[in-house]
């Protein structure tokens, strides 16, 4: 199959999937964050980047960026010094990464931008290895989120790093985010907007008034005035994402960190969320030998 007729497919598969209500259009929301994308944002970006890393930059290495998005840690990546490869199944965050990359790095060879599947190992296994891969907050919406796992597993350079952020199992509630989530794709686009207020709305009461019984209101509202400094992101367009992102599956810490264990792979820093909802993040390395690893049954 050539690469247009792939390209072809996916979107026909995935105008099909979004008209259906199976699901989210991530991609217009992240045309929508691109409007508020400024200096400051990819800052912040940048600086996410190095603290998970650990790293001063990326100089001289590889970066694959799994479901890319708006393509702003595309940008962080490649500021930071990284050659960069870029894809999505969404052809709207496809073009939102080629916009961002065509402001800020047109004609620049040293990034790639391409359509494609975490489901598809072909197409993963055609674009090699790399010193770091990074999938923030993307692989539990594929519908099959461990078969992604295990093959994105596979694009990590022995000696290299997987940074993904996966949704935390919260058991019951997680099942309910999963029906509001079912509920918001299937309503006329119209009665989104207001579904989700309403759905917010108790949840920034009962934060409102945490906050208020502790003396601390104003801890509050800074949530709202900072809120970009948490990797740059927009909080209208997050928890939009958040209501919106479908399908949807979720994980326990313990669950990722055996699962990657036995395909070889060391952790190196974790971020979790303990009973709340949300994304953990992990940082595991690629052990040397784990090339020739199989994951035991």
């Amino acid at each position: 199959m050539t690469p247009d007729i792939a390209v072809t497919r996916i979107a026909s598969t995935h105008a099909r999937e979004v008209a259906r209500g199976d699901r989210f259009a991530f991609g217009e929301n992240w045309a929508r964050y691109l409007k508020v994308l400024d200096e400051k944002r990819i800052e912040q970006a940048i600086e996410s980047l190095m603290t998970m890393l650990e790293i001063e930059d990326l100089r001289g290495k590889s970066f694959l960026d799994i479901g890319s998005g708006s393509g702003i840690f595309s940008l962080a990546a490649r500021r930071l010094g990284a050659r960069v490869v870029s894809f999505d199944y969404d052809p709207r965050a496809v073009a939102c990464t080629q916009e961002v990359k065509r402001r800020y790095f047109e004609s620049d060879s040293q990034w790639q931008v391409l359509t494609g599947s975490a489901l598809d190992a072909a197409f993963l296994g055609g674009l090699g290895r790399f010193d770091v891969v990074y999938s923030w907050g993307v692989l539990h919406h594929t519908g099959d989120m461990w078969t992604a796992l295990a093959n994105v597993g596979r694009n990590v350079a022995e000696g290299g790093k997987l940074f993904i952020s996966l949704a935390n199992d919260q058991g019951g509630p997680s099942r309910r985010w999963t029906s509001i989530k079912r509920i918001y794709n299937r309503m006329p686009s119209g009665l989104r907007s207001p579904f989700a207020v309403l759905v917010y709305l108790p949840i920034e009461l009962r934060r409102f008034l945490a906050s208020l019984l502790k003396g601390r209101p104003h801890a509050y509202f800074s949530h709202f005035w900072n809120y970009g400094e948490n990797r740059g992101m927009s909080w209208w367009r997050d928890n939009i994402d958040w209501i919106g992102g479908y399908p949807f599956q979720v994980s326990k810490p313990e669950e990722i960190l055996q699962f990657y264990r036995r395909r070889g792979y060391t952790l190196l820093r974790m971020k979790t969320h303990g009973p709340g909802h949300g994304c953990n993040e992990y940082v595991l390395q690629r052990n040397p030998a784990a090339g020739n690893a199989r994951p035991r049954a």
